[in-house]
């Protein structure tokens, strides 16, 4: 649920390695290196820009994802990721050129200016109707953030979550997480806006809010503050994977996306791809895990 990152973002300014399910569709080493021969025609047939591989983003972006707002410097999980998967593919990255892409227009209908989109733009069965989405590179889960000394920090356990007061943004996967997972026995809070949210967190009307773990670290350590205006969020865990996922994003169609997808597999089984994960993204595996 990358658009409260953007949203926060604008107002205020979804085991331990969870973030990758390290599996291939991939059956062999010599398949995997049959396949990806046969996407030389492919790739040079079907780029944006021939001779290039076109990645766009958001801007501005942020960190772990990318690092100062500088997507071509390979730096972060996903400049690294675009830079690993071309790099799969025979594509230099003298040849890999970036280019901005607003986060909600993404997987609106229509021709893209760009190969694919890395952006953190979660799968969903409605936007594929509309644009073509890769394997998953990150499982998304959800998170629960409270206050700091709360007894929701202290008493977490399934039974124990069941009694607490939420509250969420409406037509969020963590108002749904809330609903179908955790089973509540006080009516949840639904706000329009994910600020409204915070705000009624740090006043005491609710005692957690469930968002994406990612979203979850931002607004728990940068966002819910005390009347003294000092950082009082904690992120208390985080749940197990529903199967929430980023997805590479392509325009409708693409021929692409398959050879994309035989590069994503070649990265899990080699180990790249949770390699880049722990190096980029500890501060969300690092996050424990509860059971709703």
């Amino acid at each position: 649920m990358r658009t409260f990152r953007l949203l926060m973002a604008g107002l205020f300014t979804a085991s331990a390695l969870t973030g990758v399910t390290v599996t291939s569709s991939v059956a062999s080493g010599a398949a995997t290196s049959s396949s990806l021969a046969s996407c030389k025609t492919t790739i040079n047939s079907q780029e944006y820009t021939k001779g290039k591989l076109t990645v766009a983003t958001d801007n501005p972006v942020y960190t772990p994802w990318f690092v100062g707002n500088k997507p071509a410097n390979g730096k972060g999980f996903e400049s690294a990721l675009a830079y690993a998967v071309a790099k799969t593919l025979g594509i230099s990255k003298a040849n890999v050129v970036w280019t901005y892409e607003p986060f909600d227009n993404s997987y609106t209908p229509g021709p893209k200016k760009f190969d694919f989109d890395i952006n953190e733009i979660s799968y969903t069965a409605q936007r594929a109707k509309a644009v073509t989405f890769s394997e998953s590179y990150y499982d998304v889960t959800q998170s629960i953030v409270a206050l700091k000394g709360s007894v929701v920090a202290k008493k977490h356990t399934p039974s124990d979550l069941k009694t607490y007061l939420y509250g969420d943004q409406i037509g969020t996967t963590g108002l749904a997480y809330i609903y179908n997972k955790i089973h509540p026995t006080q009516q949840t809070r639904v706000y329009s806006t994910l600020d409204t949210a915070v705000a009624a967190l740090e006043s005491g009307q609710i005692n957690a809010i469930v968002v994406d773990t990612p979203d979850g670290q931002y607004m728990a350590s940068s966002e819910v503050e005390n009347s003294k205006k000092k950082p009082d969020g904690v992120q208390v865990g985080q749940f197990p994977s529903t199967g929430e996922h980023y997805g590479l994003l392509f325009k409708r169609g693409n021929p692409l996306v398959g050879c994309i997808n035989v590069a994503l597999n070649t990265l899990k089984s080699n180990g790249t791809l949770a390699s880049l994960t722990t190096k980029w993204l500890n501060i969300y595996t690092s996050v424990p895990t509860i059971e709703p």
